[in-house]
């Protein structure tokens, strides 16, 4: 390797770990609220991060202007989303910590909300990441709110011993 490309190759390393080092927390926590894990218990999460940074490593030299965090959080919220859609309930959805309130929530109502609320982005972008038309993203959203919204559903009291369970 000639020196001006280790040169070229250590820069952009160098300005990566600091990307990472300033981001990180915070796309790591959006991930985890994503996939419903408990905080200290996210795999999934951490998995998910760690793909969305390789591919903003991988396209690093290719941003010309565009912010990393932008580019990293639409990677990550594309990657969610095909990954959770695709298994419909399936392996995604399954191991959400039960006492977190957003594991109440489908795969794409925790999308919106995540996208929306915590990273504070626009309903039209956020339906233009996700391919929905906006006012599919507005009632997702006010959905979601709803559900966290409201108290979880309690298993009915039983009448005459026999306990019913609401459908």
């Amino acid at each position: 390797m000639r020196p001006r490309h280790a040169s070229r190759d250590l820069c952009r390393a160098r300005e990566f770990e600091a990307f990472v080092a300033g981001a990180g927390g915070r796309l790591l926590h959006a991930a985890t609220l994503l996939t419903a894990e408990a905080p200290g218990d996210n795999p999934r999460a951490r998995r998910l991060l760690t793909l969305a940074l390789a591919h903003t490593y991988a396209s690093w030299d290719r941003l010309r202007g565009e912010d990393p965090y932008d580019v990293t959080r639409q990677h990550l919220a594309t990657r969610f989303a095909h990954g959770t859609w695709r298994r419909r309930g399936g392996l995604l959805r399954s191991r959400a910590h039960p006492e977190s309130p957003l594991a109440r929530l489908t795969p794409q109502e925790r999308l919106v909300l995540v996208l929306r609320l915590h990273e504070g982005v626009a309903e039209e972008q956020t339906a233009a990441l996700l391919g929905l038309p906006a006012e599919r993203v507005r009632t997702v959203f006010h959905r979601a709110m709803a559900v966290l919204l409201s108290p979880p559903r309690k298993p009915a009291a039983a009448v005459g011993g026999v306990e019913t369970v609401p459908s």
